[in-house]
């Protein structure tokens, strides 16, 4: 089978269903339920997959998620705010408020498949396997998603409560209030750390962890805390592993033909026709322009500023958006269904190796390397058929490297994150609403999401993000 994890159901639904309540730490369904299920290599493998499926769920890489994290920044927008209730459009317009449905599902389903997560590895230990690399194997897959969850929470939330044990007890952890931003990226860097020291190096299944994404995703970490040596020399331990390259043609990289190649380090897997039209993606749907397509939204589109912003001569420009009559630019990251336009199999990107060169780039600038630097920024410009950079200084090369992230990786949920990382999502927001007409001006106070209103009521002793 080309994919793994396409499970939607397993024990008739129970395991896999997303709670709709607004409970925070819930019982993963019945601990009677789990503990006649999780017996044996089997089950576990089956309940592993179910930890991977969570990860479709429209709260985090299904839809809810990519958006987040690019549309409240400079390259993306939406373009009706009042389609969906306002989910999107008050991110875009920084106007959201705790009962944002989007901004509650992010948080519950992340907190759902961390749970699924701590219960695989709570019980792995004892569960007889045919060979220990497969349990250390999906031990480490297990803390490579968990650390995943909890840096995007950290980053978008701020301090969250941090959960590493399995519980039965829906109030195990009411009460224990948001636990400080630094102790969960120690919990973060702990998990990817011993992920990298069991995961494979290969896997015959795609879709899987392997270490490459582990060693990439801790650098990304290290990159935003500013603890640069610490991220070149990962950055650099994937660049020599030889396990990944770019693909000669920007146009490749997204073809749903040539998914899980060698420059997609981790992706989060969607496949259509499956399970009756439910594994595939809804986001080609969702984030197309008003009228192209049956249900369009609008959401998540790329700003006619970034669009104009590309060299003629870039190969990214037509390789990875597209624009209507009318000039509205698009995403063909994304690949239009063949059948149900709900039933995209367009695999969501999380890390591929264009991303790993553009940190290293950055790194090494930060360290002084300026020439270092360039080699590695020059690496994705001449595979977007450009010349090399003309930057030679830090500052100049600091502005080249976050450009070019815009242009390589526009859509894939960076761009945000990207600017909270520099310091600067202040003053390039406000800057951009400026130029382009927009009445908006936004404070230290819009860095971060509110917490849902519905984990504050659950819980009092989580307190509200300020401004909110």
């Amino acid at each position: 089978m080309k994919k793994i994890l396409l499970l939607t159901t397993l024990l008739g639904g129970t395991l896999l269903t997303s709670s709709c309540e607004d409970k925070l730490f819930q019982e993963p369904q019945t601990s009677k339920v789990l503990n006649n299920f999780l017996r044996n290599e089997t089950e576990t493998e089956e309940y592993v997959n179910a930890v991977y499926a969570n990860l479709q769920a429209n709260g985090l890489y299904g839809l809810y998620l990519p958006a987040f994290s690019e549309i409240q920044s400079d390259n993306t927008y939406d373009e009706v705010p009042a389609n969906d209730d306002g989910i999107y459009g008050q991110l875009d317009q920084f106007t959201t408020i705790p009962s944002n449905s989007l901004i509650s599902s992010v948080w519950t389903q992340s907190y759902s498949t961390i749970q699924k997560a701590n219960t695989v590895l709570n019980r792995i230990g004892s569960i007889s396997y045919a060979t220990d690399a497969t349990r250390q194997a999906r031990i480490g897959e297990m803390k490579f998603i968990r650390a995943l969850l909890y840096f995007n929470l950290v980053r978008l939330y701020g301090d969250v409560p941090l959960v590493t044990q399995e519980t039965t007890d829906p109030n195990a952890y009411f009460g224990q209030g948001r636990t400080a931003s630094s102790q969960v990226y120690d919990q973060i860097k702990k998990d990817l750390t011993e992920a990298i020291s069991v995961l494979p190096t290969t896997t015959s299944q795609p879709g899987r962890v392997v270490k490459t994404a582990a060693q990439s995703l801790l650098a990304k970490v290290h990159l935003t805390l500013k603890n640069y040596a610490d991220a070149q020399t990962l950055l650099q331990t994937v660049v020599s592993s030889g396990q990944h390259t770019l693909m000669s043609n920007p146009a490749d990289v997204f073809s749903i033909s040539n998914e899980n190649n060698k420059e997609i380090i981790f992706a989060v897997q969607f496949a259509p026709g499956v399970n009756g039209n439910t594994e595939g993606s809804t986001m080609f749907q969702q984030f197309s322009p008003s009228g192209t397509v049956s249900g369009a939204k609008g959401h998540d589109l790329p700003t006619k500023s970034l669009y104009g912003l590309y060299n003629s001569a870039d190969k990214r420009k037509s390789a990875y958006l597209t624009a209507t009559a009318a000039g509205t630019p698009w995403s063909k990251k994304l690949m239009q269904p063949t059948t149900v336009i709900t039933d995209g199999g367009s695999d969501f990107v999380v890390l591929r190796y264009a991303d790993v060169l553009l940190m290293l780039a950055e790194v090494q600038n930060e360290l002084g390397n300026t020439s270092g630097a360039a080699t590695a920024l020059n690496l994705i410009r001449t595979r977007a058929g450009l010349a090399n950079t003309t930057a030679t200084t830090q500052s100049d090369l600091r502005s080249a490297i976050d450009l070019e992230r815009r242009f390589e990786l526009v859509g894939e949920g960076h761009r945000w994150f990207d600017l909270l990382r520099s310091g600067n999502a202040v003053s390039v927001m406000n800057d951009w609403f400026k130029t382009n007409n927009i009445q908006i001006t936004i404070t230290s106070n819009n860095l971060l999401m509110p917490i849902p209103q519905s984990q504050i009521n659950t819980d009092p002793s989580i307190k509200q993000n300020p401004g909110y």
